[in-house]
């Protein structure tokens, strides 16, 4: 596929088959016709603006408009949605009166330029919440809040001021049953996120390549390198990291990438990403790069060019670099968090750990091991082909508009 193609859902069967792709077809048929809105806060960096670049246009495919727009902001706003972002995984955060007024008037404002004339409206996470104040009356509208984090256990002053609005959705869905907000009294499904096969990221790459990206960045193909994929955040603890992989190198020779960048909703990268630098001082073997949002084709290489996959994240969503480096057929040392364990099986495609210390001792074993890291890279391929491609996304997708138009009919509510 040549950059910037787009392949239609026909190009899917190679890798899910007929079956698959024909049920889609089936689920659309009743929706044709009908209008989705997908609404969130940024449309480059993160996996909810992956999934949503490819979900929209393979919807139009199936006869159903399918719109998606983003909200803007100032930093002020971004600010403010970060510091829910990190309340709602439960973090202690020191909300005023005014980093709640803030939120209040970006959404107002945001809600005055976004015309929300879907059938089926999906808002996703907490930033666009507030904009369920605009819903039209009288109409038959369907609101549904999507949240990509870990709900279950929030800072009870946000999740109060938050759950205003989202109570009055029709409906909610999460990553896992363990992300689920159990006082929501609205319906809530189910939707683990995914990836695309066929882009630009997780779409096949010859040696060459790979060693092309490789060298373009200084890394060594011929000695073990360590890699993690993910923004500079402290909940995905890029410095424990750094440590472990000290730890690995006491014994064995290795390099670590750690490959990231930044969104427009994320005000707190730059600080980190300095944190990180100063960290990595010194040692030439850790290499720190700092890629744009559409990088997809060199994360693509450094994935497939990895020995070994981290995702040592402390909090977690849904985590779908794992899934992306499964699919390359990598094993994955990852944090026991978030929705890291759903795509993990520990000790069958990859291991969980709790510390530096523990990703250490795993890391260390799947190098003097590598017939056991190349059988858990071929057990991970199976776990995505199964479980995290982006036509079971957009079946269950499908399902939740199905459901929503006939609530106690469809899709089984946690």
């Amino acid at each position: 596929m040549m950059q910037g193609e787009k392949l239609g859902l026909d190009s899917y069967r190679q890798v899910v088959g007929d079956r698959v792709v024909g049920e889609l077809y089936r689920l659309a048929d009743r929706l044709r016709g009908s209008s989705v809105q997908h609404v969130n806060s940024t449309r480059a960096g993160g996996g909810v603006a992956e999934i949503l670049e490819r979900l929209t246009p393979l919807t139009n495919e199936l006869e159903i408009r399918a719109h998606w727009d983003v909200i803007e902001g100032e930093d002020e706003f971004w600010r403010v949605t970060k510091m829910f972002h990190n309340a709602i995984q439960g973090d202690e955060v020191d909300f005023t009166s005014a980093d709640f007024d803030t939120y209040i008037k970006w959404n107002r404002l945001n809600s005055q330029k976004i015309d929300l004339f879907g059938d089926c409206v999906f808002i996703h996470d907490p930033q666009p919440a507030a904009l369920i104040e605009r819903r039209k009356p009288g109409t038959r509208q369907r609101f549904v809040w999507r949240c990509h984090i870990d709900a279950s256990t929030p800072m009870p002053r946000a999740w109060r001021f938050l759950e205003q609005f989202v109570r009055r959705f029709d409906a909610s869905i999460f990553s896992a049953p363990q992300f689920a907000q159990s006082q929501l009294r609205i319906p809530q499904f189910l939707i683990a996120p995914s990836i695309d096969p066929l882009s630009p990221k997780n779409r096949p790459l010859s040696a060459d390549q790979v060693e092309s990206v490789l060298e373009r960045f200084h890394v060594d193909r011929r000695r073990p390198i360590l890699l993690q994929v993910s923004r500079f955040d402290r909940f995905k603890d890029p410095i424990g990291v750094i440590r472990a992989y000290r730890m690995v190198k006491e014994t064995n020779d290795c390099q670590l990438v750690l490959a990231g960048g930044s969104a427009t909703d994320d005000p707190d990268g730059a600080a980190v990403l300095v944190e990180v630098q100063e960290e990595a001082v010194g040692d030439p073997d850790i290499h720190v790069l700092v890629l744009p949002p559409d990088a997809h084709f060199e994360i693509n290489a450094l994935q497939r060019g990895a020995s070994i996959v981290l995702q040592k994240s402390l909090r977690e969503g849904f985590g779908l670099t794992v899934s992306e480096a499964l699919w390359k057929g990598k094993p994955v040392v990852g944090g026991a968090t978030g929705g890291i364990p759903l795509q993990i099986l520990d000790g069958v495609n990859g291991y969980l750990v709790y510390s530096p210390e523990g990703a250490a001792f795993r890391i260390r074993y799947l190098l003097n091991h590598p017939e056991v890291a190349s059988e858990m890279g071929r057990r991970g391929v199976e776990m995505v082909r199964q479980n995290f491609l982006l036509t079971r996304n957009l079946r269950e997708y499908l399902m939740v508009i199905h459901a929503a138009q006939e609530p106690r009919r469809g899709i089984i509510e946690l």
